[in-house]
Formats: structure tokens, C-alpha cells, sequence
């Protein structure tokens, strides 16, 4: 419930703060008296846009306040989930700056424009002329009957469903496309593997025969070197193996002479050993170490085809080639892997898709069952207004597809006439009729879900006399339930009102400004006979007031 709304510097007006009654408020006052101006004001609140022509004065900025009873609205998620303090009442606030910036907050905390949107909608609802051609959008149609039937909670589980079956279905166009896409490749990658696979490369196989081709081609290069050795350490004239073994016996010949000789002879005896190691290694490396045209061929041919798939596949190293082919044995395992998976989603999508379908099923029995109690009450309600020769008809047509809201596809018909047919609302209704029809729906509404504050801008446009009455009776009505905020220029359906409110224009320093006030019973009366009979009050029109105030 709005309880109280405080605007600061906008368009008209320079301060104004208004209380509001818990039931049915009405607003009136002459035409271009700035009622328009105060829902724009509130408007901000709901999240409108604005810009720095609200500002009456530019050098100031622009402050709607609202204060909102919220303990019935169960909030409490809400404020949790965005981190706001959760407070009763809570105020909404909007602010626009000399400089164009606009700001909201919630109970003082900062939050975004769509936050504030959110909240707003949940406790607020304007209805507007505008808001009549609603009543010719088949998704609005659609909404009604899910409010009326109380279908929220399996229209929520359906939509659960809904988007799991999209989402599995774009899952299984995307495989499906992929797998497309990588089969096309297939034989690029088998055939690349297959090169890779028959070149039986190892990981360290290049080093080891550039290695082995640098031996073979300087062999006998190694041999003479081996040779040379072995003449110089071992030969018949000059031995210096021979020579380091004499010299060995003459340290032995006087080790019992010198104290440092054993050490030299155990020294010596090192190098003799050492040496002959050498040899003897020189002579099996020697041995082994052969010109061998064949091998150098088979060397060659293998390290070309090397060099030849590192330059194909722009690879510095052998591991990179056999990683690279570790790569191409993935993919290939990878597609023929992918319709397997296919299988899967499809045999997946496909119980889903009948879970999908009961749960519509579902959606549309509960959907079907409320036809006739809409019907029913929306032309009670109509008839009561005036509309004695009202048919509606709320018409099922079953949708070929799923779609967010089910299967279904549902079109309200009308007609006020006996003599015509029922058809679409936005192609024969009138603008009276427009309007008698919201309140209908709204009045059902009321009786299904707790609805926010109504704020109905000129709702009984069209209508005049005994409809006004009976209007300003249902709007009462209405009331008991959820907070109304009337604008109207009926005195009729103004005198229904808990608290009745004038807004007026004056002028101040040669400036023009608009305003709101509460009237008392005696303003009441006067502002009433002024809307039956005019400027000029007589006995006759103050009396129509009252009696209208009395019924």
C-alpha cells in the first residue's frame, strides 16, 4: 500500500506530499490542473526514464518518494536476495540531478534502475488508457487465465522443463554440427595419423642418428685416430705402457730406501692401469667402428623422412611430431565417439520431451477449467455496468510446438451487442467499453492474487450516469481489498472515495505551480457540485453532492 508520496522539483511542481486512505482515494480537478503530472512523478519511481526537462528548477534536482506498506507482500527474498535492508515501510526513491544523472534508491541503499523497476511492479500497478489495449494482446489473455486458474506453480515447473528440452536440443544441434563439421576432416586426420603411425618415430631417435650418421661417414677418420693411439702407448720401439712398467720396477728397487717412493710407485701403478683401460677401450671401439655405405643409406633415408614431416608439420622435435599424432588419434577417437553421444541426447531429449508434453497436458487441463468462471464473472461484473447484452468467450487453440508458456494459445471474444458475433476485443470495442472491461478483469483479478495499489488514470472515460454509479459502486468494492487511487472527472465515482483529493494550480511570484489537497466534508461537498453543475453553486447541485456522498 502507498501510504505517502513526496515530490520535490518536478515539472509543476515545487513540494507536495500526500497522504494516502488505506481504501479507495479519489483525485480530481480541472483539465490541465497537472493529474497527469503527479503519475509522471510516480512513474519515476516505476523505472521510467526521465531527462532534464522534469526539473523546474535547473539548478535544483528532481526527488520522488514513496513510502510502501510491504508486510503483506512477502518481500523478504526479494530484499535478501539483492542485499537491502528489509524494512516496513519501505521507501522508494528517485533522484535526477541538474547534470541528467539519474539514481534510485531502496530504504536509502543505492540499487539499479532495473532493482528498483522490480520492486516497484510488485506494489504498484497504473492503469492507463494505454493499458486498455492490453486487453487485445493474447499473451496478457493468456496471463489472465494463468492468474485466475492459479496455474503459477505448474507453469513454473513446465518452464523448467522447457528450458532443459532447449537446452538439450541446442546441445544436440551443436554436436550434430560439430560432428558434421569434424567427419568432413576425418580423412585429413586419418590420413595425417596414419603417416605419423608408419613412421615408428621414437623420442630421442634423431639425436641418436645424427649421431650415428656423424660416426659412420668419418670412420676411418676414428680408425687412424684409434691406431695412432694404440702406436703411441703400445709399440715395439718406443712403449709407453713398457716404459711406465720399468719405471714402475726401478720405484720398487728403493722403496725401502726413500719414504716417499711406495706413494709414487702406488701412483704410477694408477697411471699403468689407467693407460691400459684406454687401450683397451680404444681397441674395442676400433673394432667396432666401420665404413659402411648400406648403413649410411638407411641413416639418410630415415633422417630425411624426420626432416621432411618436421617441416610439413612445422615441428621442431620428434616428441612434437609424436604428440601431434597423439593429437590426430584423440580426434579420430573423438568422432567416432560422437555418435554414440548423439544417441544419447537424442534418446534424452526424447523423455523429455514426453515429460514435456504431460506437463503441458497438465497446464492446459487447469488452464481449461477456468474458462467458464471468467467468463461467467467478467460479464456479471460487465452487466452491472450497463452492458446487459454482453457475450464473452474465452477460446482455446492448442499450439503445434512448445513454447515459454505452454501449449497453448488463448483469445478472449467479445461483443456488446446481441445482434453481433464475438470477436477479437481490439477490433470492436469501444474506448467505454475498454475501459468497463479492465475494471472487470482487475475486480477478478482482485478475488486471485494480492494485488499491488491501483492507481486508474480516467478509468470511467465514456461512461456518465446510472453506469457511474454502478462504477463508483464496484470501484468501492473493489477497494476493500486492495488500495485504489482514482483519477476521474465523474463526481459519481469521486464521491465513492475514502478520502477525496483536488489538485489545483497557483501562482506564486509570477511563477505557475501545481498542487495536491485533502478536502475536508465541506470542500468535499462544494468540489462535488462544482463537477455536477459548474463554477456557479446553487442549493441544487450542493444537494446533488450530498445525496451522491450519502448513497
Amino acid at each position: 500500500m502507498l501510504t505517502r508520496l513526496a515530490i520535490s522539483n518536478y515539472a509543476l511542481i515545487n513540494n507536495l506530499d500526500v497522504d494516502f486512505h488505506s481504501g479507495l482515494n479519489s483525485i480530481t480537478g480541472e483539465t490541465g490542473a497537472g493529474k497527469s503530472i503527479i503519475l509522471g512523478a510516480l512513474g519515476l519511481i516505476l523505472g521510467n526514464r526521465a531527462d532534464l526537462s522534469v526539473l523546474k528548477n535547473r539548478n535544483e534536482k528532481c526527488i520522488v518518494e514513496g513510502f510502501f506498506e510491504v508486510k503483506d507482500y512477502h518481500l523478504e527474498d526479494f530484499f535478501s536476495e539483492n542485499d537491502l535492508d528489509y524494512d516496513n515501510p519501505s521507501i522508494l526513491r528517485r533522484e535526477i540531478t541538474p547534470a541528467g544523472k539519474s539514481r534510485a534508491f531502496i530504504n536509502d541503499t543505492p540499487v539499479s534502475l532495473k532493482i528498483l523497476r522490480d520492486l516497484a511492479l510488485q506494489l504498484i500497478d497504473i492503469h492507463s488508457q494505454h493499458q486498455n489495449l492490453e486487453l487485445g494482446n493474447r499473451k496478457f489473455q493468456l496471463q489472465l487465465v494463468d492468474v485466475v486458474s492459479g496455474a503459477g506453480k505448474i507453469l513454473q515447473q513446465y518452464r523448467e522443463q522447457y528450458f532443459r528440452y532447449k537446452s538439450l536440443q541446442k546441445d544436440l544441434a551443436e554436436l550434430k554440427e560439430r560432428n558434421d563439421k569434424e567427419k568432413a576432416d576425418l580423412d585429413y586426420w586419418q590420413f595425417q595419423f596414419n603417416q605419423l603411425e608408419e613412421a615408428g618415430l621414437k623420442e630421442n631417435e634423431q639425436e641418436e642418428l645424427e649421431a650415428e650418421l656423424e660416426k659412420l661417414t668419418h670412420a676411418e677418420e676414428i680408425k687412424n685416430a684409434f691406431a695412432g693411439v694404440q702406436q703411441l702407448l703400445d709399440n715395439e720401439r718406443f712403449s709407453v705402457i713398457q716404459n711406465l712398467k720399468d719405471s714402475q720396477k726401478l720405484f720398487e728397487s728403493i722403496r725401502h730406501y726413500v719414504t716417499e717412493v711406495p706413494e709414487m710407485a702406488q701412483r704410477m701403478q694408477s697411471c699403468l692401469l689407467e693407460l691400459k683401460d684406454i687401450l683397451d677401450e680404444s681397441d674395442r671401439l676400433a673394432a667396432h667402428v666401420e665404413y659402411d655405405p648400406a648403413r649410411i643409406e638407411l641413416v639418410n633415408d630415415r633422417l630425411n623422412l624426420v626432416y621432411s614431416l618436421q617441416q610439413k608439420h612445422q615441428a621442431a622435435t620428434v616428441k612434437e611430431l609424436i604428440d601431434l599424432k597423439t593429437s590426430f588419434g584423440d580426434k579420430i577417437d573423438q568422432v567416432a565417439g560422437h555418435d554414440e553421444k548423439i544417441q544419447q541426447l537424442e534418446a534424452e531429449l526424447e523423455v523429455n520431451r514426453k515429460q514435456l508434453n504431460e506437463k503441458a497436458a497438465e497446464l492446459t487441463t487447469v488452464r481449461k477449467k477456468t474458462f467458464a468462471v471468467i467468463e461467467k464473472e467478467i460479464v456479471n461484473d460487465l452487466r452491472q455496468l450497463g452492458m446487459e447484452k454482453t457475450r464473452l468467450e474465452v477460446v482455446h487453440e492448442p499450439m503445434p510446438d512448445f513454447t515459454p508458456d505452454g501449449k497453448d494459445a488463448v483469445s478472449i471474444l467479445f461483443s456488446a451487442n446481441a445482434d453481433s458475433m464475438p470477436a477479437e476485443i481490439s477490433k470492436i470495442a469501444s474506448g467505454g467499453e475498454m475501459s468497463r472491461l479492465m475494471l472487470a478483469v482487475k475486480n477478478l483479478l482482485r478475488t486471485s492474487k494480492a494485488l499491488p495499489t491501483v492507481v486508474f488514470d480516467e478509468i470511467d472515460s465514456g461512461i456518465s450516469g446510472e453506469i457511474a454509479l454502478r462504477m463508483g459502486h464496484m470501484l468501492k468494492e473493489f477497494s476493500s481489498s486492495a488500495q485504489i487511487i482514482n483519477i476521474t472527472h465523474l463526481p459519481q465515482i469521486a464521491a465513492r472515495g475514502n478520502a477525496h483529493f483536488k489538485v489545483y494550480k497557483y501562482e506564486e511570484n509570477g511563477k505557475t505551480f501545481t498542487s495536491v489537497k485533502l478536502l475536508s466534508e465541506n470542500e468535499r461537498v462544494e468540489e462535488l457540485a462544482k463537477m455536477v453543475g459548474g463554477e456557479n453553486l446553487t442549493d441544487t447541485t450542493l444537494n446533488t453532492a450530498r445525496e451522491l456522498l450519502g448513497n
